[in-house]
């Protein structure tokens, strides 16, 4: 399977009550997951966009940071991430990522189902 560039769904929304607008692009639709997660989109955060601190539960998120730098809620502490660094957040915790810098803030987020 190949899917182009110019193939890929894309959306805009708000995620979990975070300030701005979240914009998504699924690289994998859930059923291309074959049962084995629910989500793998590229997204783009502005400054000052942020998707809002959620839990998971019966899955776990994991965040590869491509471009900018974000402050990262890790279960309430708070750390900035950048280019390179990766995040997860299992099952029963929860997260949340604010572009607090000046450029925007690009990622691949990819949900898993856990097996608890």
């Amino acid at each position: 399977m190949i899917r182009r560039a110019d193939q890929r769904e894309k959306l805009d929304k708000t995620m979990f009550g975070g300030p701005g607008m979240a914009h998504f692009t699924k690289l994998l639709n859930a059923d291309e997951l074959e049962n084995h997660g629910r989500l793998y989109n590229h997204l783009l955060l502005r400054p000052g966009d942020a998707v809002g601190r959620h839990r998971h539960n019966g899955d776990f998120e994991v965040f590869f940071i491509l471009k900018g730098q974000g402050l990262y809620d890790d279960n309430g502490s708070q750390t900035t991430v950048r280019a390179g660094d990766v995040t997860v957040c299992r099952d029963g915790e929860e997260h949340a990522l604010l572009n607090d810098g000046p450029d925007d803030l690009e990622l691949i987020a990819l949900v898993l189902f856990s097996e608890k």
